[in-house]
């Protein structure tokens, strides 16, 4: 007799991964995760690639393993993925003392975050080019140049 597995937090055509205790605060964090939220996932990670801040190392990993879920243990197709979600949450704080002048203390808080980003497959919508059909009605009609002789 055996427990019943859990079910899923995410949906079918969803992925997830999960970094806990990521070695910074969860504003600093959630800058870097503000810019992948309802991007592709391959513009994400070149958007991460290239960002100078130093969280965004830790964000392009975690990234890469809901890629790696979806595609491994899902069997999504990678090229349809979107990011949904990138949410940021507090963990613990590492509380330090930093020495001072005439025998005084001052406090330092190390601040460390959660971070889930959860990646899911869409289906490619055509863009279809409308018209105008007052646009096209109220056009002036072309003139054609007589041709130069």
């Amino acid at each position: 007799m055996s427990k019943s597995t859990n079910p899923r937090e995410v949906a079918d055509n969803e992925a997830m991964a999960i970094a806990k205790t990521v070695r910074s605060g969860a504003r600093k964090l959630n800058l870097v995760a503000q810019m992948i939220r309802g991007k592709k996932a391959s513009a994400a990670l070149t958007m991460l690639a290239f960002n100078e801040r130093r969280v965004s190392k830790e964000v392009y990993k975690v990234l890469q393993s809901a890629i790696a879920n979806a595609e491994n243990n899902h069997q999504l197709d990678v090229d349809r993925l979107v990011v949904v979600e990138a949410t940021v949450g507090r963990a613990f704080v590492l509380k330090r003392f930093h020495a001072r002048g005439r025998g005084k203390g001052d406090g330092i808080q190390k601040p460390y975050s959660n971070l889930r980003i959860v990646v899911r497959e869409v289906e490619e919508v055509k863009k279809v080019k409308k018209t105008n059909p007052k646009a096209a009605k109220t056009a002036a009609p072309k003139t054609t140049k007589p041709k130069a002789k």
